[in-house]
């Protein structure tokens, strides 16, 4: 059994951010990872043409900003490389192939302990702390829908984060589910090497270029959120006319009103709206059944595909093996929506990376969370 002030279960960017914060203060930690790297969905569940979709000045982690030749929307590997600088700057030194079974709150104990196991030796380690930091984020476990058929599936199907690049899948049937930033962006390079690509849009969804994003955050600071939206509306307007005839529908809310008020994001094209507009790209709406190889769509038509690839988001798992923290995590594991700070729990229990508001919001939460611990340390010692 190990003792120390903070454990922190998660070494991705939210929990390698609160540790290199916690270290600034020196105040002592552990940071807990389940995976054998830090940055895990970066470095292994991450298509190779992935970029950040905003520039860069609002992906840093505290206190450290990325080269100045760095690209405006830093892509995977430089990514990965500013983690890996990260770590070794603030010295931030994870125990990996750490697997969290239980965290419970010890009322006896008045401190937070762990159980886990290295997944490795499968040695069962204990750990115990004044402060539990919960940062396995938003993109913990990849989802695929149930829908009915997909077990017989003679194909292959996978989830997104799965995917790596389109060139093995060329000449073949490629069915894409999701038009989000990763199904987009996916259905674009599986076009661009020859696979015959289609994509299936759920629900309506806004679709903007990384342009217009970057000038959107720079009025923010001036405009409402309505008034940024009704400029964006004008632009996507006059660069992609009318979507809807492509089976594309856009909300009838703007995109930074849906991103404030429910985490979505709109879509950054990358190309693949023209191609939707050649027809190289065929937009199906939501899958009714599947049988063999044949896909029924709900309106009606239906198609062959060897390959189906869903980009249908992620959850969080943090009800699996966090036993209390009730006031702090709704039933999805999300931080409840009516908290003033939705980053503090009780019993000194904390989260970080789930805002649903990219890396600003973990660097604004890690800070947050590490200035709150060192001061109720200082006012304990004060006692």
């Amino acid at each position: 059994m190990e003792e120390v002030a903070v454990i922190i279960v998660g070494a991705g960017p939210s929990g390698i951010a609160t540790s290199a914060c916690l270290n600034r203060l020196e105040i002592p930690n552990i940071v807990l990872e389940r995976e054998g790297c830090c940055g895990s969905l970066w470095k292994k569940r991450a298509y190779d043409r992935l970029k950040l979709h905003i520039p860069k000045q609002y992906c840093e982690l505290p206190y450290m900003s990325y080269p100045s030749n760095a690209p405006t929307f830093v892509p995977r590997n430089g990514f990965i490389a500013y983690l890996d600088e990260y770590l070794s700057h603030f010295g931030v030194t994870p125990r990996f192939n750490r697997s969290v079974g239980l965290a419970f709150y010890d009322v006896d104990a008045g401190k937070w302990r762990l159980e886990v196991t290295n997944v490795c030796s499968h040695v069962k380690e204990v750990y115990v702390a004044q402060f539990l930091v919960v940062a396995t984020g938003e993109n913990a476990e990849g989802v695929i829908p149930d829908i009915p058929g997909l077990g017989g599936f003679a194909g292959e199907y996978m989830h997104a984060s799965q995917f790596s690049n389109g060139r093995e899948y060329r000449g073949k049937d490629v069915l894409v589910v999701g038009c989000g930033n990763s199904g987009m962006e996916i259905s674009y390079d599986l076009c661009q090497s020859n696979a015959r690509t289609s994509i299936v849009n759920r629900s309506p969804v806004h679709v903007v270029t990384k342009e217009m994003v970057s000038l959107a955050m720079i009025l923010l600071k001036f405009l409402s959120v309505t008034s940024v939206d009704t400029i964006l509306a004008k632009l996507c307007k006059l660069r992609f006319d009318d979507l809807s005839e492509y089976g594309i529908q856009r909300p009838e809310e703007g995109p930074f009103y849906l991103k404030k008020t429910q985490g979505r994001s709109p879509t950054i094209d990358v190309g693949c709206v023209d191609r939707i507009k050649e027809g190289k790209i065929k937009v199906f709406p939501s899958m009714a059944n599947i049988q063999g190889k044949k896909i029924e769509f709900t309106n009606g038509e239906s198609n062959q595909f060897d390959v189906i690839i869903f980009a249908t988001g992620y959850r969080s798992t943090v009800g699996r093996w966090l036993k209390g923290g009730e006031e702090l995590f709704d039933d999805n594991g999300f931080p409840k929506q009516d908290l003033v700070n939705k980053w503090k729990g009780s019993n000194g229990l904390y989260c970080v990376g789930f805002a649903r508001n990219g890396l600003l919001a973990i660097s604004s939460d890690a800070k947050n969370v590490s200035q709150d611990i060192s001061t109720l340390i200082l006012n304990c010692q004060n006692c």
